[in-house]
């Protein structure tokens, strides 16, 4: 095997790395946004009025 077809086999070999890691971290990032979209607003906390004593 020559260092151009070792070098053309470690390419491919990167690309499909990377390729399968930006199909998981797209599909994180929809998970993501769709866990956001779905879950409910969070209520504010009701106020509490303090009265001081004299």
């Amino acid at each position: 095997m020559t260092k151009s077809q070792q070098a053309e086999i470690r390419d491919q070999r990167l690309a499909a790395k990377l390729r399968e890691n930006l199909k998981r971290r797209k599909g994180q990032a929809k998970a993501r946004s769709g866990s956001e979209q779905q879950a409910p607003d969070p209520q504010p906390a009701p106020e509490t009025v303090t009265v001081k004593k004299p």
